[in-house]
């Protein structure tokens, strides 16, 4: 159901906001509508050929596993295309492409955390991500390029920039939402007063801590370094509890966006 809504977005994006404007924002849905206006092919023919070529693709490099479900993108997105109305729904091309270009972000996301594509360029990002590592965001900002350029030759310069900043737009969104939503604090506390805080932040915030063996280079003073991991909505909590105990205290804090375990990636009551 969730790659069902997600193919149903893009429709939306792209008859609804993108397509009345000809911003061909890459992907097998920008390639229709260049082909639409230059050889007069129905987005759904263009669609229905690529994907069938994409799906070998998808067969030979990702399994099984992606290519049934690639399967079920790939055969509803034409469909789709063809019942959502080619229809101008904001007249200001920039807030049209700004609107479209985030609902393809949000469509995408959706479909890669399924392990699922709508074919078309989406396909390429996957397997660039499974053999080289590059995340889907840049990967599908690459595959995505080649579309965009050949807008330049069939429609306007003022068309071509759009189609840009939509992939570009649309990459930004799609990162945000891939590592952004799931940011947590990685944090490094130095203090005197280590058995209090640690006890706070068993009790108060309800994270696991690890304590850390460290020996002091300048005064060769043994002490315990606190770790701890924890969502951004508890890290005011804890820089209160670490300035009510010890004001002085050395933290150090960093960002993450990969955190797996208990507490985090499954249940596991108190932690």
């Amino acid at each position: 159901m969730a790659v069902l809504f997600a193919v149903s977005l893009l429709a939306v994006a792209i008859n609804l906001f993108l397509g009345p404007h000809n911003i061909a924002a890459g992907g097998i849905t920008g390639l229709s509508i260049v082909f639409e206006t230059l050889f007069g092919f129905d987005r759904f023919v263009t669609i229905l050929v690529a994907n069938a070529i994409v799906l070998v693709a998808t067969f030979i490099f990702l399994g099984k596993e992606i290519f049934f479900n690639t399967v079920i993108g790939a055969a509803y997105l034409p469909v789709i295309i063809g019942v959502v109305p080619q229809y101008m729904m904001v007249e200001d091309p920039m807030l049209s492409m700004f609107v479209g270009s985030t609902i393809i972000a949000v469509a995408a996301s959706i479909m890669y955390a399924n392990n699922a594509s709508s074919g078309g360029t989406t396909v390429p990002p996957l397997i660039l991500k499974k053999y080289f590592g590059l995340s889907t965001s840049i990967g599908l900002f690459i595959s995505d390029g080649a579309v965009v350029i050949l807008s330049l030759i069939v429609f306007s310069f003022e068309a071509f920039l759009y189609a840009i900043f939509s992939i570009t737009l649309a990459a930004i969104t799609m990162n945000f939402i891939e590592s952004g939503l799931r940011k947590r604090k990685m944090v490094y506390i130095i203090s005197d007063k280590s058995k209090e805080i640690t006890h706070d932040i068993l009790t108060k915030i309800d994270r696991g801590v690890t304590l850390i063996p460290i020996l002091g280079a300048f005064e060769r003073t043994e002490r315990e370094m606190i770790m701890v991991t924890m969502d951004s909505k508890n890290y005011r909590d804890l820089i209160n509890i670490v300035n009510e105990h010890d004001e002085h205290a050395f933290m150090i804090t960093d960002n993450v966006t990969q955190v797996h375990g208990r507490g985090f990636t499954y249940d596991s009551g108190s932690v």
